[in-house]
């Protein structure tokens, strides 16, 4: 599920705010809040840019989508300040199923989300490094990274990628919905290249010279293992979760997930409900599959709302719970480690959340139920942001290693 049909979700009246969730103890949520207060929260990916681009009221004005006050959204900067985010990848998406002009898309996006960022001097700070990345949250502001999602962005050209690289892309998802010419996505069959193509190799062996994250959201499993294999630096999954709690095209299967100690790599936890509840996803899967075979021949965004909103007429979603969110990390945890998990929560990317946690002023309530079972605070920094710092670092490294060479 993706913001081209995020009108049809609303329409819909997606929410689980009816129903009560016991909240976390005061202490234990004092104790988050003071957490996040003194640590870097980096979440992986936020839609805030095709949010604005396809705002019914007013699209792509970014004056209007005044992120100074309450938005229609899920993220707006009091919010960010109140959920104790100290770090963003700002999610440049673009859709899969346009019939052309990626590129072009692609710089529009890469250009509003830029010109949000320096519209917002005392809060946003657009950052390239990890060192950055630290040295905004010491002057206040949440350091800034973009990342695309997607590689037909790209239109198979590595100078292209370049490009990007050079205007402060330090991720690419290397699928989204379609499979690329040179890798294969989770939600296309049949297969295409059966993981990365000789060019798809390229690509990623490109990335880990330029030290740009490849993110393996959305790719096939195929996809993930070759990835892996291929990769000198480590990978990341922006926004997934774990398949062996909720199985689901789009989630990691613990095959991929034990070589990630070896790779270093962390899978950043997505908070959309039919990705981390089985109960939501038997509803939602059957429509999330047949959305993205019938909407690859549709053009407009107009199109697709409709076509989604036929498909989920009487589909009733049930509410799920933070607790589903931390049984995914907890996953994680064992079957890869502690330093192999973060956070991407997704917002403005979907409308279907857990109760007390939909927008980006509720990761302090994931943390106290993190509390509440027994992490600890080193443990919870790791999760919050140094894990995913910590493979950035080794990307740059990786990069600079390679230029050498």
């Amino acid at each position: 599920m993706k913001m081209t049909f995020r009108a049809a979700c609303a329409a819909l009246g997606f929410s689980c705010a009816t129903v009560a969730l016991a909240a976390p103890s005061p202490a234990e949520l004092e104790h988050a809040r003071r957490l996040l207060s003194e640590t870097i929260l980096f979440d992986g990916h936020n839609d805030l840019p095709w949010a604005i681009r396809t705002d019914k009221q007013a699209p792509n004005d970014i004056v209007a989508y005044d992120l100074r006050k309450p938005t229609r959204g899920q993220t707006d900067l009091p919010r960010l300040k109140q959920g104790g985010v100290g770090a963003q990848f700002w999610s440049v998406y673009i859709p899969g199923e346009l019939p052309g002009g990626y590129a072009r898309t692609q710089l529009e996006q890469i250009d509003l989300m830029r010109r949000v960022i320096d519209r917002y001097p005392e809060a946003l700070q657009l950052s390239s490094t990890a060192r950055d990345i630290r040295a905004a949250r010491k002057a206040g502001r949440i350091g800034s990274m973009l990342g695309i999602e997607g590689g037909h962005a790209i239109e198979n050209s590595l100078g292209a990628l370049r490009a990007y690289y050079d205007l402060g892309v330090r991720y690419m998802t290397l699928t989204h919905n379609t499979h690329t010419d040179w890798a294969d996505s989770a939600a296309q069959v049949p297969a295409r290249s059966h993981g990365l193509s000789a060019f798809g190799e390229e690509v990623v062996r490109e990335m880990n010279r330029l030290g740009m994250l490849v993110d393996l959201s959305h790719t096939s499993v195929e996809t993930m293992d070759d990835a892996v294999r291929v990769s000198r630096a480590p990978v990341i999954f922006s926004h997934s979760s774990a398949q062996a709690v909720c199985d689901v095209p789009r989630n990691v299967p613990d095959s991929i997930l034990s070589r990630l100690p070896a790779n270093g790599g962390v899978v950043m936890v997505t908070f959309v409900a039919g990705f981390i509840d089985p109960a939501v996803a038997k509803v939602m899967l059957p429509v999330m599959m047949e959305f993205n075979l019938r909407a690859r021949d549709l053009k407009t965004d107009a199109d697709r709302n409709k076509l989604f909103e036929q498909l989920m007429a009487g589909v009733k979603v049930p509410p799920t719970s933070i607790a589903r969110v931390a049984d995914h990390i907890d996953h994680i945890r064992k079957v890869a480690s502690v330093d192999n998990v973060g956070i991407g929560g997704d917002f403005d990317g979907n409308t279907v959340w857990p109760v007390g946690l939909s927008d980006v002023s509720m990761y302090p309530a994931l943390f106290a139920e993190l509390i509440h079972r027994g992490w600890t605070d080193n443990d919870l920094e790791k999760l919050a942001g140094e894990n995913v710092l910590r493979a950035l670092e080794k990307a740059e490294r990786v990069s600079a290693q390679m230029k050498r060479e």
